[in-house]
């Protein structure tokens, strides 16, 4: 398989064995793994790739339930990936509050003010990346360099539903309360979005979903 590619090549993948049907490709960077995930995608819905979970990490896909995974990791070498398109869809849209415990802190890390933190963080298209830590959790990412921020100190025993928080490259929203890390820069109106067992895919933010925050007041 050859993705799609721009001028700029992203990377070579490394296939490594994952089970007895799977292929775990490590592609070195978050941005080759994106477009990695967005090429499978693409193979699978037009038929080219029979596989039944496409999970991405944050440098990683895992490809599981394929019949010859051998064949496949195999031919992944020699796949040139580029600069994907962006994700297709409307971006979903997540009312906040910006009035996080640590948003003065994020400001000082930032070099701006509060209300610059909210103008900067509110201005950005996210892309979920990928999903983990709890269900309905994505790792969102978009935030300019600048604006990558450390990890709290003393992570919190619990975090409230609805918090929004950021750490490292990554933003992100607390769908239930649980321990956590991150630096809490804001609040979600309704969390109980994020994740439904009822609905299909039980997760709002799925991987390559578009997301935009809308500041409100609560």
């Amino acid at each position: 398989m050859t993705a799609r590619t721009k001028a700029t090549p992203l990377g070579r993948l490394e296939p490594l064995p994952a089970g007895p049907r799977g292929v775990l490709i490590d592609c070195g960077t978050g941005e080759a793994a994106r477009a990695c995930y967005r090429a499978l995608q693409a193979r699978r819905v037009s038929g080219a790739l029979e596989a039944t979970d496409l999970i991405p990490g944050a440098t990683t896909v895992l490809v599981d339930g394929v019949e010859e995974p051998e064949l496949l990791a195999a031919d992944i070498p020699d796949w040139v990936l580029g600069e994907e398109s962006e994700p297709s869809g409307e971006p979903v849209e997540i009312p906040i509050a910006y009035d996080g415990p640590d948003i003065e802190a994020v400001a000082g890390h930032w070099g701006v003010s509060v209300e610059e933190v909210a103008e900067i963080h509110a201005s950005v298209e996210y892309e979920a990346a990928f999903c983990g830590f709890t269900p309905g959790f994505a790792y969102l990412e978009g935030l300019p360099e600048r604006c990558h921020t450390p990890r709290r100190d003393d992570p919190r025993k619990q975090v409230p539903a609805g918090s929004v928080g950021v750490a490292g490259a990554y933003t992100g929203v607390y769908p239930r309360s649980s321990p956590g890390g991150w630096q809490l820069i804001a609040t979600m109106t309704n969390p109980g979005r994020l994740w439904n067992e009822h609905r299909e895919p039980a997760a709002l933010l799925v991987p390559g979903t578009r997301v935009r925050f809308v500041a409100v007041r609560l």
